[in-house]
């Protein structure tokens, strides 16, 4: 009887746990969007799952009700199918795969059978929408702009891999993007019946993307709610592409029949994200107001479709919306935005501009209404992303998947806990820490202390794929994260603080938020302190390497500029350091020399590691070949991690891995002495 009782308990006990690791992160599903059905009683969502053996990923589409019950797969193809769309009965869901070898629209019925493919065109399809009468389909395909049709782009890429040459010609900006060279395509857009017949490229002969490159997608284009017309988003500058930040919103028949007409003629700033009220009478989108700034508070727009006026509804509120979904009523808009190291969801009242948190804790990155209230996406710094039911009020929230409860039952994590200081200026700074796995108040823990990259972002309470916390904590780390001048979340006067002054405000709030954490956290050693940062971290890297080197015990650097004069004239977009540093480099005025890596090395001494992906156009890989140069030849221990296939983000799971193993090694070599 005892054993037998011993059998069940040990049958029923908790999984044993053991310390997350880089193999545990890659190996986790990643749910990738979702959409509630029109009935607002289901949800279709992509799940991803990777195969670390085979160095690939793959995206399925699942199904769940809106109360969490009946979760079911609904394709298992070995290719890839996502961005799963309802269609406006609510039988079928219209999806990308690629199936057949090229990626394409398709349609599946919601309780089963064979997926039948609805786009047949000779170019991938990148993303697309559906008419509200579910009769035509509107997609983005990258296309020559004087070609008339797809097969005629198809023909001339033909022709061209027949040329024995290799020269590429080019007589302006852009000639390559992120991580992409330029071959004379745009993204268009185009609209089918769904029954069929040619897709009509509604963009004709216009030189511009349409959604724009490189992560514009689906939310950057609608049809009108008779389905007439398409509004979307395109920058359309000519010549100035390069540093224009003017996104507009424009509009064209679905037949072809006119060329586009732009809505937004007054801004020379951004406009994008149109989307339209159910009722069918609002046309709203994100706008911002500084021509040149990428990271200005996006307010949110109204034009009245009876009247065409225009009206901003968040001037009054400091935060920078996101994403846009209406109500059904349309009434409200919900809003994504962040918020003192949250990203919340908050309810705009479109009548008075009134705006209600409803859930402002962790990560809600993507919002939608359902029968019940609201579905939301959530992750936050002790949990990946699930599916939750959400109430309007933002008293009841449950989760609707647990697609990694299992894993996250096995998983040691450190605890996080925010903290605040008084920084730069005398403003309140916020700052997140992670305690170490197996945490024990009386011992002493070597820190991690990681600096965001943006500048304008934010190290929050979110589950990252790249610069995970957890990942520093389980390996015995305390992680410590600064919010400094020019994040997101803060007001916009907080972000745009950081502009001219990259090495004065920034660092300020870094060496007094360092200071705070040492003061609060006792179990910090800080006789082993490392820093690590990407992009603008990597800068800053570059940075206090030679203007605070004294704290740390070694340094990394990912994709990090040296010398920011230079990196001017070896990125792609322009209108980012000319904003940032307030002109070109041969204005006298601008302040590329103000705070700048290069003009410090001599007095560099801390042992750093530089890593680069040789695809990244923005912060170009010659950038970290100087450093490493700069390092070695100044006889100061260095190591260079190099990945020649990736961008600005180490995407790959096996390069994931290799660089995690490598960061851990270089910290662990210089803050955990074999002696200790």
């Amino acid at each position: 009887m005892l054993l037998s009782s011993l059998v069940a308990l040990l049958a029923t006990a908790a999984p044993a746990k053991h310390a997350f690791t880089i193999n545990d992160q890659v190996a986790l599903k990643r749910l990738q969007g979702f959409h509630v059905s029109p009935d607002g009683t289901r949800v279709v969502f992509t799940q991803r799952t990777t195969d670390l053996e085979a160095n690939r990923g793959r995206n399925d589409l699942w199904l769940v009700n809106v109360d969490g019950t009946n979760l079911k797969q609904l394709t298992s193809n070995p290719e890839n199918d996502s961005e799963g769309t309802w269609a406006p009965d609510g039988k079928a869901i219209f999806f990308l795969s690629t199936r057949g070898g090229s990626s394409q629209v398709w349609r599946i019925a919601v309780d089963g059978g064979e997926a039948v493919q609805v786009t047949k065109s000779p170019i991938d399809v990148d993303s697309f929408v559906v008419s509200r009468d579910g009769t035509s389909l509107a997609f983005a395909a990258d296309t020559f702009p004087d070609c008339d049709t797809l097969e005629c782009t198809q023909k001339k890429l033909d022709e061209r891999a027949k040329q024995k040459t290799s020269g590429r010609i080019y007589d302006e900006l852009l000639f390559r993007h992120w991580d992409t060279w330029r071959d004379g395509r745009y993204a268009h857009l185009f609209v089918q019946k769904v029954a069929g017949g040619p897709p009509v490229d509604v963009m004709k002969k216009l030189k511009a993307d349409g959604p724009t490159k490189p992560f514009g997608g689906a939310d950057e284009f609608t049809f009108s709610p008779d389905g007439k017309s398409v509004v979307f988003t395109a920058r359309d500058v000519g010549r100035e592409e390069a540093w224009s930040t003017d996104l507009d919103l424009f509009q064209a028949p679905v037949d072809g029949s006119k060329a586009p007409t732009k809505l937004t003629t007054t801004n020379r700033a951004t406009d994008t994200s149109p989307t339209f009220s159910p009722d069918g009478k609002s046309l709203a989108w994100l706008a911002m107001s500084r021509p040149g700034f990428e990271a200005d508070k996006q307010r949110v727009m109204l034009r009245d479709l009876a009247t065409g006026k225009d009206r901003s509804l968040t001037d009054a509120w400091d935060r920078s919306a996101s994403s846009l979904t209406w109500s059904a009523d349309s009434k409200t808009l919900f809003v994504t935005a962040d918020d003192l190291g949250q990203h919340g969801v908050f309810a705009l009242d479109v009548a008075s501009g009134k705006v209600t948190t409803v859930l402002s804790q962790g990560d809600l990155t993507a919002v939608e209404p359902s029968a019940s209230g609201l579905v939301v996406s959530y992750d936050s710094l002790t949990q990946a992303t699930e599916l939750y039911s959400l109430s309007l009020d933002g008293k009841t929230f449950k989760p609707l998947t647990q697609l990694n409860a299992e894993a996250f039952a096995s998983f040691d994590l450190g605890a996080p806990e925010q903290f605040s200081f008084t920084g730069a200026g005398g403003d309140k700074v916020y700052g997140y820490v992670v305690k170490p796995v197996g945490f024990d108040a009386k011992k002493k823990y070597p820190l991690a202390f990681l600096i965001h990259g943006g500048p304008q972002g934010s190290f929050g309470n979110h589950w990252h794929y790249r610069w995970n916390p957890q990942s520093y904590a389980t390996h015995g780390y305390v992680a410590v994260m600064i919010d400094f001048h020019g994040s997101t979340g803060y007001g916009q006067a907080f972000t745009d603080a950081i502009s001219g002054d990259w090495g004065g405000k920034p660092l300020e709030d870094l060496q007094k938020g360092l200071d705070a954490a040492l003061a609060k956290y006792p179990f910090i050693d800080k006789t082993r302190m490392a820093a690590l940062g990407a992009s603008y971290g990597g800068w800053m890297i570059n940075y206090i390497a030679g203007v605070w080197p004294e704290p740390w015990k070694c340094l990394v650097s990912h994709d990090g500029n040296l010398d920011e004069r230079f990196a001017y004239f070896d990125t792609e977009e322009l209108w980012f350091p000319e904003w940032e540093h307030g002109g070109t480099p041969w204005d006298p005025k601008s302040t590329y020399g103000k705070h700048n890596p290069v003009d410090h090395v001599a007095k560099w001494k801390d042992p750093m590691l530089i890593i680069h992906g040789g695809k990244d156009f923005r912060v170009v890989e010659t950038q970290g070949f100087a450093s490493f140069t700069a390092l070695q030849r100044r006889g100061i221990p260095s190591k260079f991690l190099y990945f020649p296939d990736e961008n600005h983000w180490v995407l790959k799971p096996a390069n994931s891995v290799l660089w995690h193993e490598t960061v851990l090694g270089w910290l662990d070599q210089w803050t955990k002495p074999a002696s200790k």
